[in-house]
């Protein structure tokens, strides 16, 4: 198990969750990323060096998605087969709540593979699904009020778009099997939107996600955290967004559309087939082209079919519901707009993990290279 913190011009925090994590566990095998911090803050680095952490620099800031890639970059590519739980550097985490995790990441993986033994060589050969591990906090006591809703709007804008409850989007802890190492470096996002990716996408790529409880811990009102409110929120919320605002953009089109047709045609399947033709097309064009972030990995008219497939479900459903609604004197609009928000986070959760998914993710074979003090090596492939 490796522990793995991305820093960013960190203070104090840093050096001194490394001495608290040594006393925990002596053996934890910790690497640090100096995502660009700068020359002001060598000093801080060379101690962490000299608390027995490697330590991978570069040039300029990149961001926290950046960080993490580097990392699993560099753990894959010299000690793999090893898990791997990240932290923060600005003592969010406190050594038992990491090491929690840690103890989570483990037994998930030996349920997932019987045969997984440590038995020296540094390799692990997983079978079944692998699991995200995330340490939730349960936002009780002081915390910030910019950070308590943070992540009450992501927590609940990513149930409104993919029906799944998580309960703390945005925790930075969090644990990840080695089988997953590979994907990891694959998703997209160099900033803090790059966590909220991996949660969206996880689901189609075959992992699970699970949650264990941690301390809620806010140092001097969180000071030390370099999110910038407005643009890292642009940011974390734009594939949320982009769905929802397409998904409103075709309800509108739906919507119009059955308006009308009920006032031209007396027949409620016609109104509701009509509708749904028009809408679905719109949807579909933009979903492919923009939202979805492999939408166009897959040829069109396959994808079309299975989107019209999909169409024909959800529309299925959508008349049962307004069926029923209006059997118990709901009027035609309210109606509508119940039911479409019923089928929202199952229309998002299917088109993202079956539809619009990217084509089938192999793992390479990792090097074995073993693993030295000092800067990022060449097969991290980190520029500056």
């Amino acid at each position: 198990m490796i522990i793995l913190i991305p820093a960013y011009q960190p203070g104090q925090q840093l050096p001194d969750l490394i001495r608290a994590l040594r006393a925990a566990e002596p053996r934890a095998a910790v690497v640090v990323v100096d995502d660009g911090s700068g020359p002001a803050y060598k000093d801080v680095f060379d101690g962490v060096r000299a608390l027995g952490c490697h330590v991978i620099s570069y040039a300029r800031n990149r961001g926290k998605g950046f960080a993490l890639k580097a990392g699993f970059g560099f753990i894959e590519d010299n000690v793999p087969g090893q898990d791997v739980v990240c932290a923060d550097s600005d003592g969010q985490h406190t050594p038992s709540d990491i090491l929690k995790v840690t103890a989570a990441v483990e037994a998930n993986t030996t349920r997932a593979n019987p045969m997984a033994d440590g038995s020296g060589d540094g390799s692990r050969h997983f079978r079944g699904t692998a699991t995200m591990v995330l340490g939730s906090r349960a936002f009780t006591g002081n915390v910030p009020a910019r950070s308590r809703i943070g992540n009450t709007a992501t927590r609940l804008l990513f149930t409104l778009a993919t029906g799944e409850r998580i309960p703390d989007t945005q925790t930075g802890l969090r644990g990840y099997p080695a089988a997953m190492l590979p994907w990891l470096r694959s998703v997209r996002g160099d900033r803090y939107e790059y966590e909220l990716n991996l949660l969206l996408q996880a689901p189609q790529a075959g992992y699970s996600i699970s949650s264990v409880d941690i301390t809620t811990v806010y140092l001097d009102r969180n000071s030390g955290s370099h999110f910038r409110p407005v643009v890292d929120s642009v940011r974390i919320y734009a594939p949320l967004l982009k769905f929802l605002a397409s998904s409103f953009t075709a309800f509108l089109v739906d919507t119009v559309v059955f308006m009308l047709l009920t006032v031209i045609v007396d027949s409620l399947l016609l109104a509701v087939l009509g509708a749904r033709a028009a809408s679905s097309a719109v949807n579909f064009l933009v979903n492919r082209n923009m939202v979805f972030e492999h939408g166009r990995d897959r040829p069109a008219t396959s994808t079309g079919l299975r989107y019209f497939s999909l169409v024909a479900v959800l529309l299925a459903a959508n008349f049962s519901l307004i069926w029923a609604l209006e059997a118990v004197a709901v009027p035609a609009l309210p109606a509508k707009i119940l039911a479409e928000i019923a089928l929202l986070a199952a229309s998002f959760t299917i088109q993202q993990r079956y539809l619009f998914s990217r084509k089938t993710f192999r793992n390479p074979a990792p090097k074995a290279v073993p693993v030295t003090s000092g800067e990022a090596p060449s097969g991290t492939h980190i520029s500056g």
